[in-house]
């Protein structure tokens, strides 16, 4: 595999071995699937990994962007996805989900 582009980390919740935050329990794992057939529909050279708790349970689910170091929130659903990626295709943000 090449080097990515772009890294995109979900949050997946996890304290040590359990699922404890929210993002898990907002479905931030059901947006995997979404996201990888998106990102090989588009032809964006990315990689997706999940995270463990990123302790922003009130703005879950969460998801991060690299090398940007753009932070989104609220990443409930698969137009919220379409969104930034749009924005990785375009070069700028997803303001509407971005964390301020």
């Amino acid at each position: 595999m090449q080097k990515p582009d772009h890294h995109i980390f979900v949050c997946a919740s996890f304290r040590g071995m359990e699922a404890k935050g929210k993002c898990i329990k907002k479905d931030s794992m059901q947006l995997i699937p979404y996201l990888e057939e998106e990102l090989e529909d588009r032809g964006l050279n990315a990689m997706v990994t999940t995270t463990g708790c990123l302790n922003l349970c009130d703005d879950g689910p969460v998801l991060i962007v690299y090398p940007q170091g753009h932070w989104y929130r609220k990443v409930e659903s698969e137009e919220a996805v379409d969104a930034i990626l749009d924005s990785l295709e375009s070069g700028t943000t997803a303001g509407e989900y971005l964390m301020a």
